[in-house]
């Protein structure tokens, strides 16, 4: 029998991955060892990521100024056109005077990091693949499933509607994001009634429907990485809860797919990026608009973020989701079928960061 020494068969993926996995030290312990090149697990197939599309095209991405929300009537309503706009046009825009403190938001930022650079002995009880966890951390949520392993570190915490006990939560983080994540609740309560009355609905009627109970936040860390044009920060995908509210340091990557192109969310000191999510997409009836969007891995690192989703999908509740029934008409007949958030994040997460959209499965 003849072996074939291609490097194919010498690479065993999983095992590859089960190795990552049991380091517990993330892609911030290959960083630390000192490597000079990517690990293959993190090498992406070219034919996955359509990284061909440049933009020449400029793009201006859309901001809303939030001042005055409360106070004047006439400011509000230019306030629900511009957040209708961009939900539907976009799927993504970024606000301006929201209410969470300039310091609130650095302090935030500073705390996922003194959590990925705490001394990796110590990281490594958080690290964990346990959903039911209150709090965890480790690298890839859908690390033996998807085709390309991501460029970063990740912890999750679940907010709301059940409260973590703060001994549950890393010291080195925990009184900063319990008060940042209790301000972005505050925040998605304003978003909320925003977009119902952007979409025609009472203020009222999104948080009704239960989007605004729930929160998960994740902390993502991004090391700076020795061959950034051939591994992804994080692959294309849309969000699966209702709405993400995401704050990013100044380093950049993000982009959104817009028109065929991927444009940059520029970093706005002060501003939070808010997108759409695709339970918002069903509800909406494809109203709005669940964008793919993606990071780009950096020579420069880390880079941080904080990425809070408006879901209840660890919550095992059994009400049904379909297009709100005030938006459908003989013109507008329903376009998804009725599921409940946990059947939808679990087809999600089963998928994976395939670079496909999980509401294909649910389309009517």
């Amino acid at each position: 029998m003849e072996v074939d020494n291609t490097n194919e068969a010498k690479y065993d993926r999983k095992a590859e991955l089960q190795a990552f996995d049991e380091t517990k030290a993330g892609v911030k312990g290959l960083v630390d060892a000192g490597i000079t090149k990517v690990p293959r697990i993190f090498v992406q197939p070219s034919k996955i990521e359509d990284s061909t599309i440049h933009s020449d095209k400029k793009f201006s991405f859309p901001v809303v100024d939030l001042d005055g929300i409360k106070e004047d009537p006439i400011k509000r309503k230019k306030i629900v056109q511009e957040v209708g706009h961009a939900s539907e046009t976009w799927g993504f825009f970024q606000v301006i005077n929201h209410g969470i403190p300039t310091h609130v938001l650095e302090e935030m930022k500073d705390g996922v990091i003194r959590f990925f650079e705490e001394d990796t002995e110590l990281k490594k009880q958080w690290y964990s693949r346990d959903v039911s966890k209150e709090f965890k951390y480790n690298s890839n949520f859908d690390l033996f499933g998807a085709p390309v392993t991501n460029w970063r570190d990740t912890f999750s915490a679940t907010i709301a509607p059940i409260p973590p006990k703060p001994e549950e939560l890393p010291s080195v983080c925990r009184d900063i994001l319990l008060e940042y994540t209790n301000r972005v609740m505050e925040l998605g309560a304003t978003l909320f009634e925003l977009l119902s009355e952007a979409i025609g609905l009472e203020p009222n009627h999104l948080k009704d429907l239960g989007c605004t109970e729930g929160l998960l936040a994740l902390g993502h860390y991004y090391p700076a990485c020795p061959q950034p044009e051939i591994t992804p920060g994080t692959s294309k995908h849309a969000d699966n809860d209702f709405l993400t509210v995401l704050l990013q340091d100044d380093i950049g990557g993000l982009q959104v797919r817009h028109q065929n192109h991927w444009v940059d969310v520029p970093p706005v000191p002060g501003a939070l990026v808010v997108n759409i999510g695709d339970m918002l997409q069903l509800i909406s009836n494809d109203k709005f608009n669940s964008v793919e969007h993606r990071v780009l891995a950096n020579k420069v690192g880390p880079r941080v973020s904080m990425a809070c989703f408006f879901t209840t999908s660890f919550l095992p509740t059994q009400r049904m989701y379909g297009p709100i029934s005030e938006l459908i008409s003989e013109h507008n007949p329903p376009k998804y079928r009725e599921t409940t958030i946990k059947e939808y994040s679990t087809y999600f997460n089963n998928k994976g960061l395939d670079g496909t959209s999980a509401l294909l499965h649910f389309r009517l």
